[in-house]
């Protein structure tokens, strides 16, 4: 098979995980706080390990801050597929409401999908190569999500 099919798979078993990890959330924060902000609070962090799993099992590459800020816009692109989907599906098509939300997500996940392969390795038509192994110099990345050495000099009085 294609690695871009097996890619596809890890897409769609992160999905299902960071789905499921949104919902406990969501039910945990419920009863204590208003629905929108329990939707709120689980539908960002659900994103934070989304990014996570994504950059390290969908697309294995190496998470970076860049990355990290630019990982919001497949979501916002998810939910107006989607939310353009439901309308139009209701209003214009009278597809059942209780329907029309899993018709438009089968049509955002590709766009979905794309966004976050561009973002995450920089290219949408190829599958990602595997991450470097090769030894660093000692002096890491700006960019790179990970714990920075910083150069301590001591200075005697």
């Amino acid at each position: 098979m294609k690695p871009q099919f097996w890619q596809l798979v890890r897409f769609g078993l992160v999905g299902v995980a960071n789905t499921a990890s949104f919902y406990l959330i969501y039910l945990a924060l419920h009863p204590f706080l208003p629905y929108f902000a329990a939707f709120t609070i689980a539908f960002l962090l659900s994103m934070v390990g989304s990014f996570f799993m994504n950059t390290y099992f969908t697309y294995r590459t190496r998470p970076t801050w860049k990355k990290f800020l630019l990982f919001p816009l497949p979501n916002i692109s998810n939910y107006l597929v989607q939310s353009f989907g439901v309308v139009a599906l209701v209003q214009w098509l009278k597809l059942d409401s209780r329907i029309a939300p899993l018709v438009a997500s089968v049509v955002a996940i590709p766009i979905t999908f794309v966004l976050s392969k561009i973002i995450l390795t920089g290219r949408a038509g190829e599958p990602a190569p595997a991450p470097a192994r090769a030894e660093r110099s000692g002096s890491a990345e700006i960019d790179e999500l990970a714990p920075v050495p910083v150069p301590v000099e001591v200075v005697d009085k």
